[in-house]
């Protein structure tokens, strides 16, 4: 053989490579975090569950469960020079939005080196909160009980909160009123469908202590969380009385982690987007990473009663789930009344059927609040087109709002697709970020 082939010496340079590589895997070298103009499903400092529903009048009807998962590896501890391969123990806050974005309901969550943690709504609405507790709390391991491979140690906070009593019959009621639109109980937190199905969303920061404060309360950004890319998670929308699941990833919003090199500007700079800027004044104090602005939504339509080719009926229409951002603290609000910035605009809506016509929708504000779920072709939403392509530019305005100085209109969101042909949840494609909008409609 010659080894000194073109062909040979590739190969003799690839095995070398190989073989760094996996040196480097063997000493546990870092890894390159992703630049945060960049939403990726790595873990991250804080996860979005972008919407939930809990339909409170039928047991088994709708519902919305997630998981809060520890990341594991990446963050193994280090024990006499050595990594171990024990990945660290961390806290987890949980705030619960109304679809208005007021905060009301928050609780924290201890996860072990590999724990996962899975947060069913109907439960929590219900007053039962997960149950878990760190060594100083759980001293016997048994509520949150530790794996040969994880850490496990004691947040002395969370003596008080750990294991989480469960809620009152007033912390219900008002609870649920506050989610369905309803006096809670002199003011209102939501919109009221008249349905008794509570909306919303729910955030997850890792913290480094037990605490009550929602996020945007005095020092919680700068006392309270951390920056540790921890957490992933899973959202599930079940049904069972009509035999319905979808489900797919939380948003993973990443922090900028001062121990994996110095600080990005991005998303330290006072005056830039940050995910919580609207809670901070936009002073970056958060160090979270915005989302986009811009989407291109894909929809098909559902299968049909009757012939395939000759529907007897018309067929069935994708919806999506929309997050915005109202850009300024929300407070309970008179329920004669809504919140200033309510409803939320946008710069252009454009749709495009399979032959790429167009149809802009002008005029309406489909997407006012902070979280909904919206019919393709529905009244809030009118498409004609069966199947095509929705384009959301999601930038807008808000009076009074603080804002970013790069850019006023800049507006972050999320949008996820909940197919009509084949009934799965999906992601949107993001088009930009928020770091760097585009102000651009077909």
């Amino acid at each position: 053989m010659n080894m000194k082939s073109p062909e040979n010496q590739w190969v003799t340079a690839l095995f070398i490579a190989v073989a760094l590589l996996g040196s480097a895997r063997a000493q546990n070298s870092p890894i390159t975090p992703l630049p945060l103009t960049a939403v990726s499903e790595t873990a991250g400092s804080t996860l979005l569950v972008p919407y939930f529903e809990v339909d409170l009048t039928n047991p088994n009807g709708r519902n919305t469960i997630f998981t809060v998962d520890k990341g594991g590896r990446l963050d193994a501890v280090s024990m006499g020079g050595v990594n171990s391969n024990i990945p660290t123990a961390v806290l987890a806050h949980v705030t619960v939005w109304s679809d208005l974005g007021v905060p009301v309901l928050n609780f924290n969550i201890y996860l072990t080196g590999y724990d996962v943690e899975t947060v069913n709504m109907r439960n929590v609405l219900g007053g039962v909160l997960p149950r878990t507790a760190s060594a100083g709390q759980d001293p016997s391991d048994t509520i949150s009980p530790k794996g040969l491979k994880s850490q496990d140690i004691n947040f002395a906070s969370c003596t008080g909160f750990l294991p989480p009593a469960s809620l009152t019959a007033t912390q219900i009621s008002n609870l649920t009123a506050a989610l369905t639109g309803k006096a809670a109980p002199t003011q209102c937190s939501g919109l009221a469908y008249g349905d008794n199905v509570a909306r919303g969303y729910v955030t997850v920061d890792v913290v480094n202590s037990c605490t009550t404060q929602n996020p945007g309360d005095v020092g919680y950004f700068n006392n309270t969380v951390t920056f540790q890319n921890h957490l992933t998670g899973q959202v599930f929308y079940v049904d069972p009385s009509n035999n319905t699941a979808r489900g797919g990833n939380v948003v993973h919003i990443h922090s900028n982690d001062n121990s994996a090199g110095p600080p990005d500007p991005i998303v330290t700079t006072a005056g830039n987007y940050t995910f919580y800027g609207r809670l901070n004044g936009f002073t970056a104090s958060d160090g979270r990473q915005p989302l986009s602005t811009n989407f291109v939504a894909r929809f098909n339509p559902g299968q049909a009663t009757g012939s395939w080719r000759v529907p007897a009926v018309p067929p069935a229409r994708a919806s999506l789930i929309v997050w915005r951002d109202p850009k300024m603290i929300t407070n309970p609000f008179s329920c004669a009344s809504k919140p200033p910035w309510y409803p939320l605009g946008q710069e252009g809506i454009t749709a495009f059927d399979e032959q790429e016509h167009p149809q802009s929708i002008t005029g309406m504000a489909p997407f006012g609040a902070a979280t909904q779920l919206v019919q393709v072709g529905g009244a809030a939403l009118p498409v004609t087109f069966v199947a095509g392509s929705l384009f959301l530019d999601l930038n807008t305005t808000v009076a009074g709002a603080p804002v970013p100085s790069a850019d006023p209109a800049a507006a972050q969101g999320w949008v996820q697709v909940i197919d009509g042909k084949f009934g799965v949840l999906h992601n949107a494609q993001q088009m930009d970020s928020a770091t760097k909008p585009t102000h651009t409609n077909p």
